[in-house]
């Protein structure tokens, strides 16, 4: 396990089309502590294509993770040297995306069917950076017996020098499902995910899958070292805001609301400023509210007036007033 690795408690999934830098600035405003993922990017795409728009991101991010894709080691050592240049605090590598386009690469969680070459894959990037290197994957694939695919997987990553290993705790099944389906219907087996870190204690296992709440992640720490969020981070963004007193022993205090609108506006006029929409900031915003008066306003006002030609920052600070409008009314 690298020195520092022990500090994260809690991250944020790497999530196709919703983790962006966006997202992820958004994210830090309500967390100090949590550790953020990139989506996945492919390490050909790293090497090849643009990377300043691929890689980009706020130094107020940090500390920040970059998921790669990819099953050649010398491409993915070449890429996480990139990624450890523009700065992100670690690599880690996609053993669990069962999307077709990841199939047809050999790479995501097919490559849990080939555990010596993600060990391979493993050495040549820790050969590469400094920063540490880390695993996502689940607990197997298709007729895969869990007990043995997940020990087989482990076992080599391990003794190849990887910093964690993260567990989406359930199979993907890459015959007969969509990417969609993979994420909800093969069911959950924590005690597989129990298992493996009570036979590895010195290393640094997280559990990823269906936790709803910070009360359930509080649980799962009982057993594991790390609990990762993926939908209930993104849809009830609020949860975030109580993160680093819940599990990081920060002191308790109200959450400034105020204080982050007037975070994301400034963020959004920057990006507008370059040429980008205000849409791009708000719509990972939606949720922010979710089940307090005044939630659904602000949803309404950042899914319409957000997305129009043209909207500004002050649409955000138009949502937020209405939702303190409606809870001075309910406080009255």
């Amino acid at each position: 396990m690298h020195d520092n690795y022990s500090v994260f408690r809690l991250s944020i999934a790497p999530m196709m089309d919703w983790t962006d830098r966006h997202c992820r600035f958004f994210h830090r405003q309500l967390t100090q502590r949590s550790l953020l993922y990139t989506e996945m990017v492919v390490a050909d795409a790293v090497i090849q294509g643009a990377r300043e728009r691929l890689l980009a991101f706020s130094a107020e991010e940090h500390p920040v993770a970059l998921q790669l894709g990819g099953s050649d080691p010398r491409k993915l050592a070449e890429a996480a040297r990139i990624g450890e240049a523009f700065g992100y605090d670690e690599i880690n590598l996609n053993v669990g995306c069962p999307s077709d386009r990841v199939q047809s690469g050999t790479f995501g969680a097919c490559l849990m069917k080939t555990p010596e070459l993600v060990a391979e894959c493993v050495a040549a990037m820790k050969r590469a950076v400094k920063i540490p290197v880390t695993v996502k994957c689940r607990i197997g694939v298709d007729e895969q017996d869990p007990e043995v695919a997940l020990d087989a997987l482990s076992d080599r990553v391990f003794a190849a020098g990887v910093d964690a290993l993260w567990v989406h705790a359930r199979k993907a099944w890459l015959e007969g499902l969509s990417p969609k389906e993979n994420r909800d219907i093969p069911p959950l087996d924590y005690g597989r995910v129990y298992r493996l870190k009570a036979k590895n204690s010195s290393q640094f296992i997280g559990i990823n899958g269906g936790v709803q709440s910070l009360d359930e992640a509080r649980e799962h720490l009982d057993y594991v070292d790390g609990v990762m969020l993926g939908r209930a981070a993104y849809h009830t963004p609020g949860i975030l805001a109580q993160v680093d007193a819940a599990l990081f022993g920060q002191p308790v205090r109200e959450f400034d609301f105020a204080g982050l609108i007037d975070a994301m506006a400034a963020y959004a006029a920057r990006h507008i400023e370059r040429g980008g929409r205000l849409a791009h900031v708000t719509r990972h915003m939606v949720g922010l509210f979710h089940g307090q008066p005044g939630a659904r306003r602000f949803r309404q006002i950042l899914s319409t007036d957000a997305t129009r030609p043209g909207a500004g920052p002050e649409v955000l600070h138009r949502a937020f007033a209405a939702v303190e409008l409606e809870r001075a009314g309910q406080a009255a």
